[in-house]
């Protein structure tokens, strides 16, 4: 979140899916989260027009390929996200 906000953009975390009134451009989405399933966050947040930044680890290769069966507009690993963040983001501006 603080890296978000340090690139200057506006990052909220969501626990559970986000409503019509809070939804932004770009969501990131860990896919081995625990509390939200990805199966179902993934496509509600396409249905409403967001792209989405999803991530694993990069030896989590199920997760990968289910990021893929997703159609998630990006997929990176962690060290990518946390390494990467900016040119990521910036691919969607």
């Amino acid at each position: 979140m603080k890296s978000v906000a340090a690139l200057g953009h506006e990052a909220v975390l969501r626990t559970k899916a986000p409503v019509d009134s809070e939804i932004g451009d770009v969501a990131i989405v860990n896919l081995g989260s625990s509390t939200l399933d990805p199966a179902e966050i993934v496509p509600a947040l396409h249905e409403k027009g967001v792209k989405v930044i999803a991530h694993a680890g990069h030896k989590e290769k199920e997760l990968h390929d289910m990021g893929r069966g997703l159609e998630c507009e990006r997929l990176v690993t962690n060290s990518e996200l946390t390494y990467k963040l900016e040119q990521i983001l910036s691919s969607f501006s």
